[in-house]
This record gives C-alpha cells, sequence and structure tokens, in this order.
C-alpha cells in the first residue's frame, strides 16, 4: 500500500500542475494538442496539471519537452545546500600531510 503524500506536500505538486497549465495556456495550446505531442493521454495530462502524485516523472518530463521548458528539470536538486552541509560534516581530515620521498 503506498503512502500518500503530506498535505503540503500536495499543494506543491499540484502548484507544479498549475505552472505547467498556465505555460501551455501561455502557448496557447490545448490539452488535446500537448498530449498528443507528447505521447500521452489527455487524461494523462489533465492528470499532470491537477497534480496527481501517480503520475511518472517521465511523463511530466514530455509535456516539459512539448512546452520547450525541459531545461527546467534540471534545476532539481540544484543547489542542494542540506546535502552540501551534510557532506562538509562527514568530511574527514587528515591530523598531517603525507610525506614525500625526496630523491636524493
Amino acid at each position: 500500500m503506498k503512502r500518500p503524500l503530506l498535505p503540503a506536500n500536495q499543494r506543491m505538486l499540484q502548484q507544479v500542475g498549475e505552472q505547467l497549465k498556465l505555460a501551455r495556456l501561455r502557448r496557447d495550446l490545448s490539452a488535446e494538442q500537448v498530449a498528443e505531442r507528447a505521447g500521452i493521454s489527455r487524461g494523462t495530462l489533465i492528470k499532470i496539471e491537477t497534480g496527481d502524485e501517480g503520475v511518472a516523472i517521465g511523463m511530466y518530463f514530455r509535456v516539459l519537452i512539448v512546452l520547450n521548458l525541459k531545461e527546467d528539470i534540471l534545476q532539481l536538486a540544484k543547489d542542494d545546500i542540506l546535502g552540501r552541509k551534510l557532506q562538509d560534516i562527514g568530511l574527514q581530515t587528515k591530523a598531517r600531510a603525507t610525506k614525500r620521498k625526496t630523491e636524493s
């Protein structure tokens, strides 16, 4: 049994869907046009635009491609501040520098 998203997380996914819908409307494209170009059903597009958590990320990417927004996917986890801090905490430094062999 899958666990449902927390309400705050569900709202974020709905916001992503709304932003994709607005991008589609700004381009004056119908849902049918985008779905056809993305190779998905109109129903799947509607699920994406309403923030349905059951839609695979690949389907979102197909829509981004059609809307010429595919580069936006590269923004995901781009600036992982928490991850970098955790990585820095775990870094171990040597107590002293390694000895170098000198040539005679």
